[in-house]
């Protein structure tokens, strides 16, 4: 059985493609987004595989 290691990561709308990118480098697969505490923030969750 797969084990999980979870992150939740801000994302500014402006750079959102580039700090996807850098995560999804270290194995971190987008999960979901959801809108963060002002218009121009978001939350990224994102997993991957337990080490």
């Amino acid at each position: 059985m797969t084990k999980w290691e979870y992150s939740t990561v801000p994302l500014l709308v402006h750079a959102t493609k580039q700090i996807l990118d850098n995560w999804g480098e270290d194995g971190w697969e987008l999960v979901q987004v959801v809108p963060g505490p002002n218009p121009e923030q978001l939350v990224a969750y994102l997993k991957r595989p337990k080490q």
